[in-house]
């Protein structure tokens, strides 16, 4: 961030001196950069894996705004990886509950809150009062929109995803740059990539990619060093390797290319094919007369009446020895084309797995294999605990 000649910088206060004075002995931070990073304004989108070290560690480098966009709340799995929040936080918001932290951490800091998700309705207007935005989401659809809304804003977006052992890092739409969308011209089908909830995550990988997210932001607002501008990080966590490509401008990208076709924000999950009305579409041509979903309540009084379907879970078998439901035959989604054949394409079967991901992909792969009783248990084995037997475990 380059700061404006005609702007003062704002005084620094004994207390912050003290509190900042091993960044200003640094010759490339010294006090003025110390007053840059007071005057910067850095929006993070999300409080949760990526956030909470982005968050923690904006506020303690003296970032003077620091804005926060979720809608979610702080749940027991989260707390594996999310250390902005705190067991006493579960049930909480993930903002009042990263407010209250980041206070704690440094009090001279403005926390402000934008309860709800980014949207296309209101990302333009939200990242219009800052000068960087961290990229803290979890999903196709809202890297999609952060990355247009600071192209079209031009703002500088700092990018962060993490996969399983696996993550990455870089700066998006800075104007000599490449945005999100150089690198990814089109999102992955739909179910190709499984959520972390599905797919699981080494709880200290979203801390360092976090870190290096917040790195930049604060090189950026500093002006030093060379910035991850046309440039991917990769680390490995399994194998500790971390990785660099480059990654070039296109021009003939749709919202930042030299003739532009995206001018303004658009349908993003119907860009990245989560609409409902893309994942109706199918369901009613296979299958018309019957559901493609059961929720776990119907499927439990069901089963109180003596109404017993055959039970399909497609998860791991390390899965399937933390939690199962009462007569579900294990069959991993990878094995299901070859062992299609001990299934009896007559008998209704109930397909499950963690989420309800996995099971959709099966779901879909039985019928048009000719099982036309096969349904999804919406919401996987977890929605099992919340809203039938708590007793069941969660992971």
């Amino acid at each position: 961030m380059e700061t404006d000649p005609v702007i003062t910088l704002p005084e620094l206060t004994s207390e912050e001196l003290a509190r900042y004075g091993r960044h200003v002995i640094l010759p490339e931070v010294g006090l003025d950069g110390q007053k840059r990073l007071k005057a910067a304004r850095i929006l993070c989108v999300g409080a949760g894996g990526l956030g909470s070290p982005v968050l923690m560690y904006l506020a303690a480098a003296g970032v003077g705004t620091i804005g926060i966009v979720d809608f979610d709340t702080v749940s027991v799995s989260n707390l594996q990886r999310q250390i902005v929040h705190g067991t006493p936080d579960v049930g909480r918001s993930k903002l009042a509950s990263a407010k209250h932290r980041l206070v704690h951490l440094n009090p001279d800091v403005r926390i402000v809150l934008h309860d709800g998700p980014l949207q296309a309705s209101n990302a333009l207007a939200i990242i219009r009062d800052y000068d960087i935005v961290v990229d803290g989401t979890d999903n196709f659809p809202a890297r999609y929109l952060v990355n247009d809304a600071c192209v079209l804003s031009g703002k500088l977006n700092v990018y962060g995803a993490v996969f399983r052992f696996e993550g990455q890092t870089s700066v998006f739409a800075a104007p000599e740059g490449p945005c999100y969308r150089c690198l990814f011209p089109e999102p992955p089908p739909p179910g190709l990539v499984p959520s972390c909830a599905e797919a699981g995550v080494f709880g200290v990988l979203p801390g360092v990619i976090g870190t290096l997210q917040a790195t930049e932001a604060v090189k950026l607002v500093l002006g030093i060093g060379e910035p991850l501008v046309g440039r991917l990080l990769t680390y490995d966590a399994l194998h500790m390797r971390i990785q660099e490509f480059r990654i070039p401008k296109d021009p003939a990208c749709p919202v930042c290319g030299t003739d532009p076709s995206i001018k303004g924000l658009i349908d993003y999950d119907q860009f990245c094919g989560v609409a409902p009305s893309a994942q109706a579409e199918p369901v009613a041509a296979t299958a018309p007369a019957f559901d493609f979903h059961i929720s776990p309540v119907e499927l439990h009084a069901r089963w109180q009446r003596g109404d017993r379907p055959f039970l399909l879970d497609v998860r791991e078998p390390f899965e399937y020895q933390i939690a199962r439901l009462p007569e579900g035959v294990l069959m991993p989604l990878g094995d299901l084309v070859a062992r299609a054949d001990e299934l009896d394409p007559g008998r209704e079967i109930i397909v499950y797995c963690h989420h309800g991901v996995r099971s959709m992909r099966a779901v879909a792969y039985l019928r048009n294999a000719g099982f036309a009783g096969a349904r999804n248990l919406r919401g996987g084995i977890d929605a099992w605990t919340d809203q039938v037997d708590p007793n069941v475990p969660r992971y």
